[in-house]
């Protein structure tokens, strides 16, 4: 099985079904279980799982810093982003 294309699949269909995402978002385990259709040892579907919860972690992450929605990270939102982060702790 190629994980990083099973997550690459996972992550499009959660992000086009609301509720899916909503299922994957309360029980990450079952949901993966139910779209792939069949029942993986623990180890693996917890590696998906993990990939899956990153995956949609940086697509979010992306889009916050993507002004013009071009799928690239623009350089006046990320100091936008970062500044307000890092100017807590300027003396």
């Amino acid at each position: 099985m190629d994980i990083k294309a099973k997550i690459e699949e996972i992550v499009k269909k959660l992000q086009s079904d609301k509720t899916l995402l909503s299922g994957f978002q309360t029980n990450p385990v079952g949901t993966v279980e139910k779209l792939l259709g069949v029942d993986l040892p623990d180890d693996t579907i917890n590696k998906l799982v993990e990939g899956v919860k990153a995956k949609l972690g940086s697509d979010e992450l992306v889009s916050k810093l993507d002004a013009d929605g071009d799928g690239k990270l623009d350089l006046d939102d990320a100091k936008k982003a970062l500044g307000g982060i890092l100017g807590k702790f300027k003396k």
